[in-house]
């Protein structure tokens, strides 16, 4: 559950929609880090599509999720002010995380700091789901079974999928340790 606290904004409502895979979504994450490789340079360590929208083939909630490692997250002043005069949004504001997204709101940016465990379970999560078809058709079968509750607030429904990520990640751990996987290896 999110503290309300870490929410710039509280609490909002939305609809929860999914929508089947688009190819438009890996084209919308290459612009989008172009946009903050322009704001932030060399300061952006990483910058990764991590989410449903980056797994060919996996139905999504049509708002791509990047990741931006930066060398330390608690320093703002060093990012967010720039990713801000990019047309971002500060809305959550959590240790070791942050998230800036789009007035529109289509694209999240999750902020984290290079080589954390925030930045190593998105990308393991992504690849193992890029390999793995029975885990794919899980989560997406929960995501769309979820979507048909109403939910007070999107982070709600995201707390709903943790039993069933929780599952997925020990499978990608497992998998991890027995192909070597790191986040070095990660494949974009």
């Amino acid at each position: 559950m999110v503290d309300e606290g870490v929410l710039i904004g509280g609490r909002q409502p939305r609809d929860i929609v999914i929508a089947d895979y688009d190819e438009a979504w890996p084209r919308r994450f290459e612009a989008e880090r172009d946009r903050i490789l322009e704001a932030l340079g060399t300061r952006a360590v990483r910058v990764d599509h991590v989410g449903s929208t980056s797994v060919p083939g996996l139905a999504a909630k049509p708002i791509v999720d990047i990741d931006l490692s930066v060398e330390d997250v608690e320093d703002e002043a060093a990012y967010v002010p720039d990713l801000e005069a990019a047309g971002y949004v500060l809305r959550v504001r959590e240790p070791g995380h942050r998230m800036v997204r789009t007035p529109e709101l289509d694209v999240h940016v999750h902020v984290c700091a290079a080589g954390s465990e925030w930045e190593r379970r998105h990308l393991l999560f992504r690849d193992h789901l890029r390999r793995h078809p029975d885990d794919r058709a899980l989560y997406e079968g929960v995501k769309r079974e979820l979507a048909t509750r109403t939910w007070a607030d999107m982070n709600d429904y995201a707390d709903a999928k943790d039993d069933v990520v929780a599952a997925i990640m020990a499978r990608a751990e497992a998998w991890a340790e027995e192909t070597s996987w790191s986040v070095s290896s990660t494949d974009g």
